[in-house]
């Protein structure tokens, strides 16, 4: 079988194979991390804060990134959200700050900086979050009749833990990337959402099974519901590869007798350039009336409606936002001016349009037409879970058919998939797939 000896030739080739053993062993070393208890922390505690988390669905998806040691009160139960939040904190700077645009003009040392930047913020930002988590563990714990006492030095040392245990996972991810196989911090994500799939499966299966064994139309809803989870899986795939190609011809130049130039080049243009970004953006905005519900109460309609990740209006909202986000994202990271600047510096230009200004506007109207049905099917991936528990699919299970947890397993399994194709071709190995060649995400960042 074709994937027998795929298998064979990706353990032929020895640095793939170091590669791949050192991801498993850093991954294992995460795993296990994830069920070490913070000190001084009884079971019944443990006990209470998973029945919070099972409760909201705001902590439940939190859970999920952290690969359930959020609900474990392990010293990963931070996770690498931190890091990531810093992360999309520096890359914005990067968009509007002129300094920071210039480190990243500076190459790798500009680079090594704004890396720099990301850990000090990364620190700054556990040190809010953990006395954060260990309050709601106190109020959880007491709300079970499970009393912990916490004071000033014991906050103190347990965020010390919390922080340090979110920069060791930083520092895999790190070593991932380094030594491993893919990005090390969008596979640790990776990892935590995938580690919550086996258990979403088997609950959903078993309260689908008929209780009196007479009736089989529970297993067919199982069914269904497993052929339309990969049927959005599919399209998500296509959402991230989708491209649209741009024609550039270059001028030819005359040297002597002979020609130089003339080939069709194409310019790739990502239906999707913006990533998760918009649905990261969104749900920020969509985090405030539940904020505001926490000081007023949240006895309006208003706020009822808003504060219900299941309601109508919170998700129509929601996908309006991620379509208006996902503009706005292009907008920033796709230029066409610059694009038209550098096609005219390099002698290039599009068949039937004007090199400059008018190249400018056809690539910024290719851009707008290509991004709209992008953001729309963005958005329906984003309120998909919404639709799936409202049509009765367990929450656990709900939260694998779509949103940020969806495109970030796609995205980054096609990125780890496209690099140990590369690690095959490049020794003279078929690849992963018999015709074409797996394509990953090249734009945005890497989770």
């Amino acid at each position: 079988m074709r994937f027998v000896e795929t298998l064979k030739n990706i353990w032929t080739i020895q640095e793939l194979r170091q590669r791949l053993l050192v991801t498993v062993l850093l991954v294992f070393i995460y795993r296990l991390g994830c069920y070490v208890v913070l000190p001084g922390i009884s079971p019944d505690a443990i006990d209470a804060l998973q029945n919070f988390t099972n409760r909201s669905g705001l902590m439940q998806l939190l859970d999920m990134f952290s690969g359930s040691a959020f609900s474990q009160a392990s010293i990963f139960a931070l996770g690498i959200m931190p890091y990531i939040t810093a992360s999309i904190v520096i890359q914005l700077c990067g968009m509007i700050l002129p300094s920071f645009q210039k480190l990243q003009r500076e190459g790798e040392s500009g680079r090594q900086k704004l890396n720099q930047y990301t850990r000090y913020l990364t620190v700054a930002i556990l040190v809010l979050q953990a006395p954060a988590y260990l309050i709601n563990l106190q109020v959880q714990a007491s709300s079970a009749n499970s009393a912990i006492h916490m004071g000033f030095w014991t906050v103190a040392y347990l965020t010390i833990i919390l922080a340090a245990g979110s920069m060791f996972i930083m520092w895999l991810g790190e070593r991932i990337t380094d030594r491993g196989i893919g990005n090390g911090i969008s596979f640790i994500i990776l990892v935590g959402i995938i580690a919550r799939l086996p258990e979403a499966l088997y609950f959903e299966f078993t309260t689908r099974l008929p209780s009196d064994g007479a009736s089989q139309g529970g297993l067919v809803m199982f069914i269904v519901e497993v052929v339309l989870l990969f049927a959005v899986t599919v399209g998500a795939v296509l959402l991230v590869q989708g491209t649209r190609k741009v024609p550039v011809q270059y001028a030819k130049r005359i040297v002597g007798n002979r020609q130089y130039g003339g080939a069709r080049q194409y310019i790739p243009l990502k239906v999707n350039a913006a990533g998760v970004m918009p649905i990261i953006f969104a749900q920020a905005i969509m985090f405030i009336p539940m904020t505001l519900a926490g000081f007023q109460g949240g006895d309006s309609a208003f706020m009822r409606a808003f504060t219900d990740i299941n309601s109508f209006w919170y998700n129509v909202t929601f996908f309006i936002l991620i379509v208006a986000f996902t503009y706005f994202y292009t907008a920033i990271t796709v230029r066409p001016t610059q694009m038209a600047e550098d096609m005219k510096r390099n002698n290039g230009f599009i068949p039937g349009v004007k090199p400059g200004k008018k190249t400018a506007e056809y690539l910024d109207a290719i851009m707008s037409r290509i991004t709209l049905p992008g953001s729309i099917f963005l958005g329906i991936v984003a309120v998909l879970p919404a639709l799936a528990r409202f049509l009765g699919i367990n929450q656990n299970f709900a939260q694998f058919f779509g949103g940020t947890s969806l495109l970030i397993m796609v995205g980054v399994v096609l990125d780890t998939l496209q690099q140990v194709e590369s690690h095959l071709m490049m020794h003279h190995y078929d690849g992963l797939m018999k015709e074409g060649k797996i394509k990953g995400r090249t734009t945005g960042q890497a989770y």
